[in-house]
C-alpha cells in the first residue's frame, strides 16, 4: 500500500494506454509490485479517474485523468540472499564492479522477485545506496537480463548521484562485445538514429524517426572479425537508450546474435553451422557483454576503469564461429 505521503502522478490516457485495465496498465509502472498490490490501492481509493475513485477492471479512455500514488513493493519482498555468489571485480567503501552473469535480472520486475542482483548485493554488501528507491538499492545503471559483464553499483548516495551524473552528462566510456548475424560492409560506423518504444510490441524498442516519441542515440562500432554469416564487433554508445545496441545493430542488418526480439531467433546450433541435423547448442542467449567501463570516481573525479573477459559461453561460441564458419 502507498504511504500517505506518497507523491501522485498525473496522465492524461493517450491512444496508447486506451482499453486497458487501469490496475494491468499501473502494474507495468512499477517494478517489482505485484497487481494484487495495484489492486488494493485501487480498492482503497488511493487511484482515481477524473477525481472519482475506480475498480480495478475500469478500461482506461483517451482524455481521462489518471492519478495515481507511487506503489512500493512489500517489505518481504526486498531480502537479500548471501547465497547468490556474485563475481566482483573492484569494491572500495564507496563503489563496487560486479561482472554480472547472463540470465540475472538487474532488479525486480512483476513477477520476478528471485535471483535478481539487487538480491543478491542486499546479501553481499552491508552499504548500499538508497537513491534508487527501495527496489534498486545501489543500482545506477542497469544492463538487460541476457547481456552479462559489468555493472556499476554505488554504496552511498552521493557516490550514487555522483555516478548517475556522468551517466545523464555521456561521460562514461562503454564497451561492448557481440557476436552479429552477417559480415558488415565497413569496418567502423557511426549508427546515429533515434530510438523509442515499438508502436505496437510493448517490450521493445524502436527506430522512431519523425516523431516525439524517438529520443536521440548514437552508437559506434567496429569490426573485429568476420567469418562466413558472422562477425565479432565492438560496440561503443554514446547514449543510454533501452536497448540501444541490439536496436541499432538490427537496424544496420545486423542484428546481434541469439536475440530473440531484434534477431528473430534464441539459439544457434551446430547443426546451422555444420549444414547439418546436429541440434547441440553453440549458443542460447544473446550474445552481447559488457567488456569495459571507464567513469570518474567520486572519491578524487580520477578516471578507473574496469573489465569483465568475455564469459565461456562467448568465447565458445566465437571458437565454433572461427573453426566452421570462416571467412572466405
Amino acid at each position: 500500500m502507498p504511504d500517505s505521503d506518497s507523491p501522485l502522478h498525473e496522465l492524461v490516457v493517450t491512444a496508447e494506454e486506451a482499453g486497458r485495465r487501469v490496475d494491468q496498465y499501473l502494474a507495468t509502472l512499477f517494478e517489482g509490485v505485484s497487481r494484487g498490490q495495484i489492486r488494493k490501492a485501487i480498492e482503497a481509493g488511493h487511484v482515481t479517474i477524473d477525481g472519482i475513485n475506480c475498480r480495478p477492471a475500469h478500461k482506461l479512455t483517451v482524455g481521462e485523468l489518471l492519478v495515481y500514488p507511487t506503489v512500493e513493493p512489500r517489505s518481504d519482498e526486498q531480502v537479500g540472499n548471501s547465497s547468490i555468489q556474485l563475481d566482483i571485480i573492484y569494491q572500495d567503501d564507496r563503489i563496487a564492479a560486479i561482472n554480472k552473469p547472463a540470465g540475472m535480472i538487474t532488479h525486480p520486475a512483476k513477477g520476478q522477485w528471485k535471483g535478481t542482483l539487487t538480491e543478491a548485493l542486499r546479501g553481499n554488501f552491508a552499504q548500499l545506496s538508497t537513491s534508487g528507491g527501495p527496489t534498486r538499492p545501489g543500482i545506477v545503471h542497469r544492463l538487460d537480463r541476457d547481456t552479462s559483464g559489468v555493472i556499476l553499483i554505488a554504496k552511498d548516495d552521493e557516490a550514487h548521484e555522483y555516478l548517475k551524473k556522468q551517466f545523464q552528462d555521456r561521460t562514461t566510456e562503454k564497451e561492448y562485445f557481440a557476436l552479429v548475424v552477417g559480415a558488415p560492409d565497413r569496418d567502423r560506423d557511426m549508427i546515429n538514429q533515434p530510438i523509442g518504444p515499438h508502436p505496437k510490441i510493448r517490450e521493445r524498442m524502436a527506430i522512431r524517426r519523425g516523431d516525439d516519441e524517438g529520443k536521440e542515440a548514437q552508437t559506434f562500432y567496429e569490426v573485429i572479425e568476420r567469418y562466413n554469416g558472422f562477425a565479432a564487433v565492438k560496440a561503443l554508445p554514446k547514449t543510454g537508450r533501452t536497448h540501444q545496441i541490439r536496436v541499432h545493430l538490427a537496424h544496420a542488418g545486423h542484428p546481434v546474435l541469439c536475440d530473440p526480439h531484434y534477431g528473430g531467433r534464441r539459439v544457434l546450433t551446430l547443426g546451422e553451422l555444420k549444414h547439418d541435423d546436429s541440434d547441440a547448442v553453440v549458443i542460447g542467449r544473446t550474445a552481447l557483454h559488457a567488456r569495459r567501463l571507464a567513469i570518474a570516481h567520486p572519491d578524487d573525479s580520477q578516471i578507473r576503469e574496469f573489465l569483465a573477459p568475455l564469459p565461456q559461453d562467448i568465447m565458445q561460441a566465437q571458437a565454433k564461429l572461427k573453426e566452421l564458419r570462416p571467412a572466405t
